[in-house]
């Protein structure tokens, strides 16, 4: 699983791609609506904003993390529509700023603690490693609906790896969200690199079963794709149900995205 510094070098380079689809967007553009009900291109920044601030203060300043967690409290959605707010009242020119600046604070406050070191989190305390990989599945998410509000279809490398990781660690959390128990079973996980190369996690004779491309995989467990337009298969009936109930973060699942809705524009 994560235990390597390495995911930070892949945050920042996933930090970077996402960067790279608004630091020239023309400013009428950061109003344009994504996927997500409700949010614009500048509800995405200023999520991942907000969210990278957040991870900043738990790897540099954790006392300080532990004062603004506290007043999260059970609210999730509201804290998030009020950690946004802030945010959104600047000019797209200066969100972006304040993207970057929290952006590199954390990759930094990241990279500067012992890859064993547990750090405070929302639900409970995580290595720096394992919170960069958080980041990942932030940016990969946030960064999918920006890019399918502007129209652009982006590449992925084998760094996606770290994601694939952490959404096998945290594969019982759609169950949660939803307030259901997991299944007491192991499920084997085969995942085919953007490389080509096969990624495997779980028994190899576990009887639940789910294989196939990675950035499908990703897509399915940040919710930002259908699983019926993925290229995703399940064996064993435990299997088959997590494909409806996959996500790799806590809180509510959201609507997620309707079948047929990207068929015909791909990832």
């Amino acid at each position: 699983m994560v235990d390597r510094q390495d995911v930070i070098s892949a945050l920042v380079l996933d930090g970077e791609a996402v960067d790279a689809l608004v630091a020239n967007l023309p400013e009428a553009d950061w109003a344009r609506p994504t996927p997500a009900p409700g949010w614009t291109v500048a509800h995405q920044v200023a999520h991942l904003t907000a969210t990278f601030r957040l991870a900043g203060l738990a790897a540099g300043d954790p006392e300080a993390f532990r004062a603004v967690a506290a007043g999260i409290g059970q609210d999730m959605d509201g804290a998030v529509q009020q950690a946004l707010k802030p945010y959104l009242a600047k000019a797209p020119k200066l969100l972006l700023e304040s993207w970057q600046t929290e952006r590199r604070a954390a990759e930094e406050a990241l990279a500067a603690v012992p890859a064993d070191r547990p750090l405070p989190w929302l639900v409970r305390p995580l290595t720096a490693p394992v919170l960069a990989a958080a980041g990942m599945m932030e940016l990969f998410g946030h960064g999918q609906d920006i890019a399918d509000a502007l129209g652009e279809r982006r590449e992925h490398t084998d760094r996606i790896r770290y994601l694939v990781e952490f959404a096998v660690r945290t594969w019982d959390f759609g169950y949660q969200a939803r307030g259901l128990t997991p299944p007491e079973t192991t499920f084997r996980f085969e995942i085919t690199a953007p490389s080509g190369a096969r990624w495997e996690f779980g028994p190899a004779d576990a009887e639940q079963r789910v294989s196939g491309p990675a950035v499908d995989f990703c897509l399915l467990v940040t919710r930002r794709r259908h699983r019926d337009d993925l290229a995703l298969t399940a064996r064993g009936e435990d299997a088959e149900a997590w494909l409806d109930l996959a996500q790799a973060y806590r809180g509510p699942a959201g609507p997620g995205r309707t079948p047929g809705q990207f068929r015909s524009t791909g990832h």
